[in-house]
């Protein structure tokens, strides 16, 4: 590990720069990357899965506190750096060279419970998320998500009703899971910098309510949310019997998306199934 070169190094002498088409923005502060590694807890021998890890900051990180990482990596500029670093900590880091949104990260993980620890890309970050959160199959292979995302997404997905920053995303994240924003970081952090300050989310499942199918709740929020300025009586018309599921549980009628909470949601959509 003392034979770690700076991350910057790797960068330069591999010819690296982050690529926009790709999302990338690189993440050199050693003492930050340490800390997001931390927040899932111990990771000494546990399986992790990282998504777009270019240069491996954020791996070497993950390496140092004893994880068996398991890398998904489109660019092929950056498989050679991540070569090194798998030489330096044998037996720990596994790099699979595709495409994330097209790869079965279940199959991949073997079937073994897993973490997911990853500076997500920005152009597929909200659509991994939204993958990882979705299905009936619950409790999820994985244990936990620790994620950077562009901060206005991280305040969607932790955010209480009532606000504008409310809506399917936090229900999606929040109605059989933990989800809470664990650390804020400035896009000095980054290189190149981008346009946007960043933060990291941390999300561990729960027992997922009784009686609730999940597509169900999917259906109510997309038509509720897909609206959300207007009442429900008007945003749930296209879904079947919602309308009577309202007074069934109690939820008036007149009242927009944004002010029904997690909890409501779940109690419509129990009612009807």
């Amino acid at each position: 590990m003392a034979d770690l070169p700076p991350i910057r190094e790797v960068i330069a002498r591999h010819g690296l720069s982050a690529t926009k088409a790709l999302g990338q923005n690189f993440l050199l502060d050693e003492q930050l990357l340490d800390r997001i590694a931390a927040l899932p807890g111990d990771l000494g021998g546990a399986r992790v899965l990282e998504i777009g890890p270019g240069p491996g900051g954020l791996t070497r990180a993950l390496l140092r506190a004893g994880a068996r990482v398991t890398a998904i990596e489109m660019d092929t500029r950056c498989l050679p750096a991540l070569a090194e670093l798998g030489e330096v900590f044998p037996g720990q880091l596994s790099v699979v060279e595709g495409d994330a949104m097209k790869l079965d990260h279940g199959a991949i993980m073997q079937g073994e419970p897993f973490h997911v620890v990853s500076n997500l890309p920005y152009n597929v970050g909200t659509a991994l998320f939204v993958q990882w959160l979705s299905g009936e199959a619950w409790p999820p292979q994985w244990q936990s998500l620790t994620l950077m995302f562009q901060r206005e997404v991280a305040e969607r997905i932790v955010a209480p009703p009532g606000g504008s920053a409310y809506g399917r995303l936090a229900v999606l994240a929040q109605w059989r899971s933990e989800a809470h924003l664990a650390m804020k970081v400035h896009r000095s952090a980054f290189t190149p910098p981008p346009k946007v300050m960043s933060a990291v989310v941390h999300v561990t499942p729960t027992p997922a309510p009784d009686g609730v199918r999940a597509k169900t709740l999917e259906r109510i929020t997309a038509a509720a949310f897909g609206q959300r300025r207007k009442m429900l009586r008007q945003s749930l018309k296209s879904v079947p019997g919602a309308i009577h599921a309202l007074g069934a549980v109690g939820i008036e009628p007149t009242r927009r998306a944004e002010t029904v909470s997690v909890g409501e949601f779940v109690a419509l959509a129990r009612a009807l199934a």
